[in-house]
């Protein structure tokens, strides 16, 4: 989940420079209405006012031809008033602001075709220097040279931002309903799977293919690849992000096909097959309603995909796609033991923190290389976001959500994982007859433990990793529940997901015998006449022990 911001912890290790994001409401002369633009200052220069209502409308000095490094570089009669608007480079951000306040000017904007940065300086300039100081990207210059004209009037300002927005209601009630959801389904599915299995039907001969059991050594090639994946993004991710939308797509339709069928084959219309034919896929006669929600599912993906820069929208359609995939996954891919739980959110645990909290300490931008991936750098030619999340937009309509926080994430991550420990949960209350007990008090524990990961986002204001705060949430509360129930062993190895053992049918008309092997093993033949009687697995019928006797003598 991302709230762009900057770790704050760090300071006590390396001493950072604080930004903040801040509004620049444009207008023409004489007129009141204009548009805002997102900013993004230090606020060790000079403060800016809250209100916009409070802060001093001023004239736009139009210098974007120059960087202003060097007196030659002020016009005659300098800025008095007014505000100059300069390119960046060449010189240090104190040398502008100092020639622009010692020429008169009451505040200075910097245009920058790079990434936005705090402006920097020490604490003796900072104590020279009373006038704001502030970043405006050359997008944003663009815009305000098509729309407005040459009597620019400015006005500097940061307004409060909520700590919490509503948004995050809706994120959580969609992770903690679809991590439940996925849950009790796989646990269910897999009841019926042995049910089916017990009845010796072909049908569960297939949904054992279905089901992936993942080993220790999955889960070791599974944490390599997310490590490698996240580094190539980082640094070719223009390159890349295409590539992983497709994946989506597909992965995402047929996760859609998936959770709708078990809906649509209880409609009573379209049953029919197709005719025979020797075409791929087609040449094994499916109904005309799964081609129909195939065709369905496919189109939603590809409408998403043409459409997916449409923030308005578009990301309704990425949320409903994301949570068919993650109860896809939910479903597919099963934890056989409590230890290969353990073993999987441990090592995602160390993988989520190191890439949010220690990466910005590797990288030359210090920002973490999991915040970069998840909202996409900032100086990406292509500007694509990856759509391995969860995203709500804000609710609050602050202004600053023209800063590039239009949105608020969580990872699909932060939901398979822990939903892939509650599966396990459901299956293991199925097995010993529990009442759930482990299902809902994991689900629970997942439920709280995002509670505390949207605390510490408020609190902290930053990128938080949640798993940071869900592993040992659902972890510690499973355990909790095993000692609790002095199941911990048979939780721990999971015994009991194997085939059960299936008993012979009982003769009640008869008494009965120990069993052998055979009637483990090997089914009964059906007779074509009268029900013939049934002997002991030892005894022979008397007629045959006659017959046995005359040869003998």
């Amino acid at each position: 989940m991302r709230v762009p911001g900057i770790l704050i912890w760090a300071a006590l290790l390396i001493q950072k420079v604080v930004g903040e994001y801040g509004m620049a409401h444009i207008s023409d002369e004489g007129k009141s209405k204009g548009k805002d633009y997102c900013i993004f200052f230090n606020s060790q220069w000079a403060r800016l006012p809250q209100d916009l209502n409070k802060a001093s409308r001023l004239q736009i000095y139009d210098l974007t031809t120059s960087v202003l490094c060097s007196p030659s570089d002020v016009p005659e009669g300098g800025f008095p008033n007014r505000i100059p608007m300069v390119m960046r480079g060449n010189c240090t951000f104190y040398e502008k602001v100092r020639l622009a306040q010692i020429n008169g000017a009451k505040g200075l904007l910097i245009v920058s075709k790079d990434r936005l940065t705090p402006p920097a300086g020490n604490k003796t300039q900072y104590e020279e220097i009373d006038i704001p100081v502030a970043l405006l990207s050359y997008s944003d210059l663009l815009d305000i040279s098509k729309t407005f004209g040459k009597g620019r009037m400015v006005a500097m300002y940061a307004p409060n931002e909520p700590v919490l927005d509503y948004n995050m209601v809706i994120i959580f009630l969609m992770a903690v309903g679809t991590v439940a959801i996925g849950g009790h389904w796989a646990g269910s599915r897999d009841s019926k799977k042995r049910y089916m299995k017990h009845k010796r039907d072909d049908g569960a001969e297939k949904q054992d293919e279905e089901t992936v059991d993942v080993t220790p050594i999955m889960i070791c090639v599974f944490v390599v690849m997310c490590c490698s994946m996240l580094v190539l993004l980082y640094f070719f991710y223009d390159s890349l992000a295409i590539w992983v939308i497709a994946i989506f797509c597909m992965a995402s339709s047929v996760g859609l096909h998936s959770c709708l069928w078990p809906f649509v084959r209880r409609l009573p219309f379209c049953k029919c097959r197709v005719p025979e034919n020797n075409l791929p896929y087609l040449h094994k006669r499916p109904q005309i309603r799964m081609l129909l929600l195939s065709a369905f599912c496919i189109a939603v993906s590809v409408t998403w995909m043409v459409f997916r820069n449409e923030d308005q929208w578009a990301w309704v359609l990425q949320d409903a796609l994301g949570i068919a995939f993650c109860l896809y996954m939910l479903k597919t891919v099963r934890l056989p033991t409590f230890k290969a739980c353990t073993l999987l959110l441990s090592v995602l645990f160390v993988y989520d923190v190191f890439f949010v909290f220690i990466t910005p300490f590797l990288t030359k931008s210090g920002e973490s290389i999991m915040v970069e991936v998840a909202a996409g750098p900032s100086d990406s030619s292509m500007h694509e976001k990856l759509p391995m999340v969860l995203k709500v937009p804000r609710l609050n309509f602050s202004p600053l959500a023209l800063c590039d926080r239009p949105f608020s994430l969580l990872g699909f991550g932060d939901i398979l994982v822990p939903g892939l420990l509650v599966a396990y949960c459901h299956r293991f209350d199925i097995l010993t007859q529990s009442s759930r007990i482990y299902f809902v008090a994991c689900t629970i524990a997942y439920g709280i433990g995002l509670l505390i990961t949207f605390v510490a986002l408020a609190l902290m204001q930053m990128g938080q990793p949640a798993l940071l705060y869900l592993v040992p949430c659902t972890l510690l509360t499973c355990l909790t529940v095993a000692l609790w129930r002095r199941e911990l062993p048979q939780f721990w190895t999971g015994s009991g997901f194997v085939p059960a053992i299936v008993l012979a049918p009982i003769n009640c008309t008869k008494t009965a015998a120990p069993q052998t092997d055979d009637h483990l093993t090997k089914p009964e033949t059906k007779s074509t006449g009268e029900d013939s009687p049934r002997y002991p697995p030892q005894d022979t019928p008397p007629a045959k022990k006659d017959e046995a006797g005359n040869k003998s003598n």
